[in-house]
């Protein structure tokens, strides 16, 4: 019975993208095409171990998939001239080489469908992964170290949307080919690149989304040998690929590139790196973003030694990169690389244009190739806050112990005095503070902790540092919440005896347009969603029925409830609402007598427990905050929001 288990489980993996392709060009529903190849699969669990593993598994699994969806259109009466035509091809007897063209170019619209623009980028992972990798969400969730039911979720959100938005099964032409093209070699880069650097969990590397990146890449090589990227991003993964076995150390600990043993670096990988190159730059054109990184991945792969490392060339390739691909991390990269050519120095002062930089804010890798610069032009006690602000950002534990033990390794004094981070836990935990504004500034002051560094001396914090944080992290932000921010830093600076800390930070003016009442339709939409959280349903049923202020409708507490009489006193108000909520709210209270109405998801902590009033004596969970319903919201409608930003609770209130 094992055994037959892993035949069929060998054969689905082999088989299944072809399958559930060729199904999708016959039903014209992505979703459903899955389906129907899941059922040919149980049936080859309840059949095969009872009369034996057929000659041809894949074929029979395709044959017994294809009668399924023949079936099914019948049923349906759908497509009815098809009928006879779909049911003649069933029963011809067609050579390997008659199938392959069809088959091929099945599997690479199916390549296109489960990567298309539409999609998020997680979700076209996610269903890649699933509809040509063959993966159960079991193992596509182990994989990203997620809950397998947010794979779920992922994966059943894509293909309604693809059903929703009726992207049709077929390969994209001229201009929309090379679009559409760079998302499929995006979703497999971005395959490749999680399990070659996972970014969380405690392993350094994943190799199982490494395998299945490559099969992919090598896959859509083979269906369209043409395309130059393709054959250059197989080059790439292949050449990184060959250094999986020399990038960690005998605990897991990573090892730096130059550090690497290369008598361990796989040599058949390199070759067919270099192999994928050749037919890259073959198929001509002009070079892409990922032809310019395999060739930088080449260079390093063509040096025997760390010292033999052609520097100038990389930094020249890496100069070409970031004029075709100009984003953040590539002009990071290429301040490495310049480091590396012309001294420590040039590298610094291509890092430090980039710290202001939005999209690196919470990137780990800039603190720490600020710091390896800083360490490497003896600046120590700069690179040790350095190294201590990369590890406490990055998410991997590899990573982090790594880190740490590079800023232990310095032999540099440790700051004087008092640190930021220091400072801002006992600003924050202050008698005199109450839990919201405590809160409230812990956003301000562990964004500054985590720009800076948590081990800042104190006395070295300036109101020019503090002003680039702020253009950084809220340059775009709201007037209300630039000034929140801007109001924090004050009372810390003041509290630190600093001075003025927000001395470089004007107070912006707050104007708050009406917010647009949701229309009927929109309504009608909301409350339809699948699914909707009890606790949900009710807050928003009642803000919509009631008209009343959500912080209003948040500080109801169970005992101010006239449930017969469908009111209750917030402060000085009256909050009225109407059936649908007189519906809901006894279903929320259940049992409890007192203490908040909305609770939030789970107890506080132990050090940031909130007043009594705040919690409730029956489950000991608080309050739900305005700021979580708010984002709670926003993420439930963000699929009814044309602007795909989702709606906010005021727009609850009645026209």
């Amino acid at each position: 019975m094992p055994d037959v288990h892993r035949t069929v489980d060998a054969a689905w993996k082999l088989e299944s993208a072809k399958i559930v392709a060729s199904l999708t060009r016959m039903v014209r529903d992505v979703g459903l095409a899955e389906e129907l190849a899941q059922d040919a699969l149980v049936a080859a669990l309840e059949q095969w171990p009872v009369s034996g593993v057929p000659d041809n598994p894949g074929a029979w699994l395709t044959t017994t998939a294809k009668r399924r969806a023949v079936d099914h259109l019948r049923r349906t009466q759908r497509l009815e001239r098809k009928q006879g035509q779909l049911a003649h091809e069933l029963g011809q007897q067609q050579s390997p080489d008659e199938r392959q063209d069809p088959e091929q170019d099945d599997v690479l619209r199916l390549l296109f469908i489960s990567c298309h623009p539409v999609l998020p980028t997680a979700a076209r992972a996610a269903l890649t992964l699933r509809l040509l990798g063959g993966l159960t969400a079991g193992e596509i969730a182990r994989a990203f170290l997620l809950p397998e039911t947010a794979i779920v979720q992922r994966i059943a959100g894509a293909k309604r949307t693809l059903a929703s938005q009726r992207v049709p099964f077929e390969l994209p032409e001229g201009d929309r080919l090379a679009e559409r093209l760079s998302s499929v070699l995006e979703v497999i880069y971005l395959i490749f690149n999680e399990g070659y650097s996972a970014t969380s969990g405690d392993d350094l590397m994943r190799p199982g989304l490494c395998l299945e990146a490559l099969r992919l890449g090598r896959l859509l090589a083979e269906l369209a040998p043409q395309e130059a990227e393709v054959h250059a991003l197989v080059a790439l993964m292949e050449v990184q690929a060959s250094r999986s076995a020399a990038r960690t150390g005998p605990s897991g600990e990573p090892v730096p590139l130059h550090e690497q043993n290369r008598g361990r670096w796989d040599q058949l990988l390199i070759r067919r790196g270099f192999t994928a190159m050749l037919r890259a730059r073959e198929s001509g054109g002009r070079p892409g973003p990922y032809m310019l990184q395999a060739a930088i991945a080449v260079c390093h792969a063509q040096a025997r030694r760390a010292e033999d490392t052609d520097w100038a060339q990389i930094a020249a390739l890496y100069e070409a990169l970031a004029r075709v691909l100009p984003t953040p991390v590539v002009r990071l990269n290429r301040a490495v690389a310049v480091g590396m050519a012309r001294g420590p120095q040039a590298g610094l002062e291509l890092v430090d244009s980039l710290v202001a930089d939005p999209v690196l804010r919470d990137y780990h890798l800039l603190p720490s190739v600020r710091g390896d610069l800083l360490a490497r032009l003896d600046r120590l006690g700069e690179a040790r806050v350095e190294f201590r602000r990369a590890a406490s950002l990055t998410r991997n534990a590899a990573e982090r112990a790594f880190l740490e033990r590079r800023a232990d390794e310095l032999a540099a004094p440790g700051p004087s005095g008092l640190v930021l981070g220091q400072a801002a836990h006992d600003f924050l935990t202050r008698d005199d503070l109450d839990a919201a504004t405590s809160r409230s500034y812990g956003q301000t002051l562990g964004r500054l902790c985590r720009t800076l560094g948590d081990q800042l001396p104190l006395a070295s914090l300036t109101a020019d540092q503090v002003t680039r944080v702020f253009a950084t992290a809220w340059g775009e932000a709201a007037a209300s919440t630039w000034n929140r921010h801007r109001s924090a830093v004050r009372s810390f600076g003041a509290w630190a005896s600093l001075g003025d800390l927000a001395a470089g930070l004007d107070r912006r003016a707050e104007t708050r347009p009406r917010a647009r009442p949701l229309d009927p339709a929109q309504l009608d939409a909301l409350w339809r969603l699948p699914d909707l959280p009890l606790r949900e349903e009710t807050l928003w049923r009642l803000l919509h029925e009631s008209g009343a202020g959500v912080k209003a409708v948040l500080s109801l507490n169970v005992e101010d409830l006239e449930l017969d009489d469908r009111r209750a006193r917030s402060g000085g108000v009256w909050v009225l609402w109407r059936s649908q909520t007189a519906r809901l709210l006894p279903r929320l209270l259940a049992d409890r007598t007192r203490g908040p109405v909305f609770l939030s998801d789970r107890r506080p902590g132990p050090g940031r427990t909130p007043g009594e009033a705040e919690l409730c004596p029956d489950t000991g969970r608080r309050r739900l905050s305005y700021e979580r319903s708010e984002y709670l919201f926003k993420q439930a409608t963000k699929g009814l929001d044309p602007a795909r930003d989702g709606y906010t609770l005021r727009r609850l209130k009645p026209r």
